[in-house]
């Protein structure tokens, strides 16, 4: 089966494109100037030559606090160009494969991970645009993947901020600054590279639906940080504060941590711990 992978060249897609070339899959790697997820017309003069079995979209708009105030260019890609994607693999008989976010949750809490079969309810702008696009792909499609991610970090870093979390948590610490972390919000840190092999799996049990995918265990952000610090040697003079006094634009969950309770309905098993991850990342950076 062929594939095209929208985003090639973001964080999550390097990883993608990497690993599924070693795997000997039959895929294209398609970066920005290549497709065009909000043009109608470049999507489809792109994907109708390619003519794909499964189209993979890394393709979003990110900047949780950008959004608030960008909110057509938010909707434009996050729901707009999911809709074009939609439209095209529906006329080429592809399925899509989808990535979402755990802000589609944080309207109420929960003692326990989120699953698949609970309801959203997102805080920010972001969210609800992210949310917008799941429910698109629901509404026009039988053969699809939605995948909510939480919390990635890859060596590629992030195509818009040009950073992950712990490239910047590593920056600041060797820049000696002095580093305040939210520890009130909750989350799985998780691995590119993990998903990455995962949602191969995924794929070939040609099995759709929405799916959570993120490693296991739960920390705060500021809790985050500290393993990043301990995993590298350094020692800055790092504080936890809380989400008020951070004072972000956009809210934040307060809890997010997600059950990958549909992978396990289906054979595949749960992810590793966040914290073996994070440590071969930390490893594996040395020499890259």
């Amino acid at each position: 089966m062929k594939i095209a992978l929208i985003g090639a060249d973001g964080q999550l897609g390097t990883d993608i494109l990497k690993y599924f070339v070693q795997k000997g899959a039959d895929i294209v790697g398609l970066t920005q100037s290549d497709i065009e997820v909000c043009d109608l017309q470049s999507c489809s003069t792109v994907l109708q030559e390619l003519k794909p079995g499964l189209v993979i979209n890394t393709a979003a708009f990110h900047q949780v606090d950008s959004c608030e105030d960008e909110v057509v260019k938010s909707f434009e890609v996050n729901a707009g160009g999911v809709k074009n994607l939609s439209d095209i693999c529906l006329s080429i008989d592809a399925a899509l494969m989808h990535f979402s976010t755990d802000f589609v949750f944080g309207g109420y809490h929960k003692n326990e991970p989120f699953t698949e079969e609970d309801c959203p309810a997102p805080v920010s702008l972001y969210g609800i645009s992210k949310l917008s696009g799941e429910l698109i792909i629901k509404y026009k499609m039988a053969k699809y993947y939605i995948l909510r991610v939480c919390g990635l970090y890859g060596h590629a870093g992030s195509l818009g901020k040009g950073y992950n979390f712990v490239e910047l948590m590593i920056k600041l610490a060797k820049e000696g600054k002095d580093i305040k972390v939210v520890d009130d919000q909750v989350l799985t840190p998780t691995s590119t590279k993990d998903v990455t092999e995962k949602l191969y799996e995924l794929i070939l049990t040609e099995k759709y639906g929405l799916y959570h995918l993120t490693n296991t265990g739960s920390c705060s952000w500021y809790e985050f940080a500290c393993e990043i610090f301990k995993l590298t040697g350094l020692s800055p003079d790092i504080s936890p504060t809380t989400s008020q006094t951070f004072g972000s634009k956009a809210k934040r969950p307060l809890y997010s941590v997600l059950d990958n309770k549909n992978l396990r309905a289906i054979g595949v098993k749960d992810m590793r711990d966040w914290k073996e991850a994070l440590a071969d990342y930390i490893s594996e950076r040395v020499v890259i």
